[in-house]
């Protein structure tokens, strides 16, 4: 019997253990699916809606385009190409190379993406095992690679335009092509007499097409979630850490969560300013669509060159009038030059406002990261201390990366029979190692600054997450942890950590007896012991009848009879 009792517990908790395998192994899939398809239909969303806005699906579909825009924001790569055929025989070529992410997609796709898999840690407490955090960001991985990969598949197309409507119409006058570029108007209407060189090529015919690389795109897509995913680790306060880094929750995350929110911040201002500017536009629907793909590439381009962070620009034909003010200006002077607050300060004084706003937004960090790491029983200088060292080494590191996602390079030519019809270049790139510098200086300062002030407000550690103040587990213990996180949490069998030190005059229990005339207690010495029950004795029934004790029996009848 105790054997087979035994067999039956093995077989049950076999059953239990393959059967949470299997849960732990759904909720994975469903994580991995929820995250990648969130993430892709968003960026989908706001790259047609841009497309759309700009009215770039009255040239071409605006699927393939779509799709085409998407693997650029996840650091793909798209190869365009064109010619022009006459008479069986090739006689042109157009080259248009263009390094550029939208990033109004990207941040999109970024913050889903990060969301959804940060959400689905929380589950496991202040800790999570590395092998088990590997494997949800592998079934993430793959899933977003395998989708990026279709994409990649879709978004290649071709936009044919007619030849022979540039020649001369029946009529009388010019066909127009109906293809206008910013700035230089129809084709058919630039100078240098294209016109009259293609009105003899009858069947003429240009087309203009663009095509995914698929190798090198889902290597940056790889690169890309990879780079999501780790972002998102370092930055979420309520998503659980690698055993071992503790640490971070409370000297990373706080100055991590801070940038990140500012710069979020940012980026939702340039909309507003884009939503401003597109009330007072002729065209409101370009300025919507432009700020939509690319809001995020001006504002966090501005932002290094607010903190002095130095830029090599270089702008010609057409592509100048896509530039603000001062910054064309500048460039037009000189084909290669180097670009800083104080060269355009020169041309407009009003630029020193950018550095200005800068500032503000690197000592709104600094107050943020102080409000959200704890404050311990360090003095307001280490304190402040500690904020600047966390927020420089943050900063030192996001910064570089923004000079790297926001570079710009396009080139464009277009030539018809030696005949140049098109051209146009724009570079802008920052110096790295001058904003890794910068950054840790701008941080330290902003940090300490920051952690000054909230010091003196009050608001020190006020919005920290519970797993920086060392509470539901954390610490060196927490990798023994038994019972759901939910036990560990604040409650009566677990208290929160005081907000203030205790104090005889405001609490009660800490008074002594002769403190107050109220306090004194309302007996004093041992009392009286209480008076003895009167023993009873016991009744014993048989039925529902009492039986009598021996000494309260009556006596026997006489002759022993009853």
């Amino acid at each position: 019997m105790s054997i087979r009792a035994t067999g039956m517990d093995r077989g049950i908790a076999m059953t239990m253990t393959s059967g949470s395998r299997a849960a732990r192994g759904a909720d994975l899939l469903l994580t991995a699916i929820a995250a990648v398809s969130w993430a892709f239909l968003a960026m989908a969303g706001v790259a047609a809606l841009g497309l759309h806005l700009l009215g770039a699906d009255a040239a071409g579909s605006l699927g393939p385009m779509t799709a085409a825009v998407v693997v650029l924001a996840v650091g793909g790569s798209i190869t365009p190409s064109g010619s022009v055929e006459a008479f069986g025989l090739t006689g042109a070529g157009a080259h248009t190379t263009i390094d550029i992410a939208p990033l109004g997609v990207s941040l999109v796709g970024a913050l889903l993406l990060g969301w959804v898999f940060a959400r689905s840690l929380r589950g496991s407490g202040p800790t999570v095992r590395l092998t088990e955090l590997a494997v949800r960001a592998g079934a993430v991985t793959v899933l977003f690679v395998l989708i990026l990969g279709g994409l990649a598949w879709a978004g290649s197309s071709t936009v044919t335009f007619d030849g022979s409507a540039l020649g001369p119409a029946p009529g009388g006058g010019t066909r127009s092509p109906g293809l206008e570029i910013p700035g230089l108007g129809d084709l058919g209407d630039i100078g240098g007499g294209l016109t009259d060189r293609l009105k003899d090529l009858a069947d003429a015919k240009a087309s203009v097409g663009f095509s995914v690389r698929t190798g090198p795109s889902l290597l940056g897509g790889l690169v890309w979630v990879l780079g999501v995913l780790l972002v998102t680790v370092l930055t979420s306060r309520r998503a659980p850490v690698p055993r071992g880094w503790e640490a971070a929750h409370r000297g990373i995350r706080p100055a991590a969560s801070a940038l990140r929110a500012v710069l979020v911040l940012s980026v939702v201002a340039g909309l507003a300013a884009a939503v401003f500017a597109a009330a007072g536009d002729g065209h409101p629907g370009r300025v919507a669509g432009a700020a939509l793909l690319g809001a995020p590439n001006g504002v966090w381009l501005g932002v290094p060159l607010g903190l002095f962070v130095p830029l090599r620009g270089m702008a010609s034909g057409s592509l100048l009038q896509m530039l603000p003010h001062p910054l064309d200006d500048l460039l037009r002077m000189s084909s290669d030059r180097s670009v800083s607050v104080a060269r355009l300060a020169e041309l407009e004084p009003l630029v020193w406002l950018l550095s200005m706003g800068c500032g503000l937004l690197m000592l709104a960090a600094g107050v943020l990261t102080a409000a959200r790491t704890p404050r311990g029983r360090a003095g307001a200088a280490g304190f402040a201390g500690r904020c600047g060292l966390s927020l420089g080494a943050a900063t030192a590191v996001a910064l570089p990366l923004l000079v790297l996602a926001t570079r710009v390079k396009a080139d464009a030519s277009l030539s018809v029979l030696g005949i140049d019809a098109m051209g146009a270049g724009l570079e802008l790139r920052g110096s790295v190692p001058l904003a890794l510098a910068l950054g840790a200086v701008w941080g330290l300062v902003a940090g300490f600054a920051g952690g000054l002030l909230a010091y003196a407000a009050g608001a020190a550690g006020r919005r920290a997450a519970p797993f920086a103040r060392g509470g539901a587990g954390a610490g060196a213990g927490a990798g023994a942890r038994t019972y759901p996180d939910l036990a560990y949490r604040p409650g009566p069998y677990s208290p929160s950590p005081g907000y203030r030190p205790a104090r005889a005059d405001t609490n009660p229990y800490l008074r002594q007896p002769g403190d107050d005339p109220y306090s004194a207690p309302t007996q004093t010495g041992k009392p009286p012991p209480l008076p003895p029950m009167p023993r009873q004795r016991p009744r014993y029934t048989y039925g529902s009848s009492p039986v009598p004790p021996p000494d309260e029996r009556p006596p026997p009848p006489p002759g022993g009879r009853r």
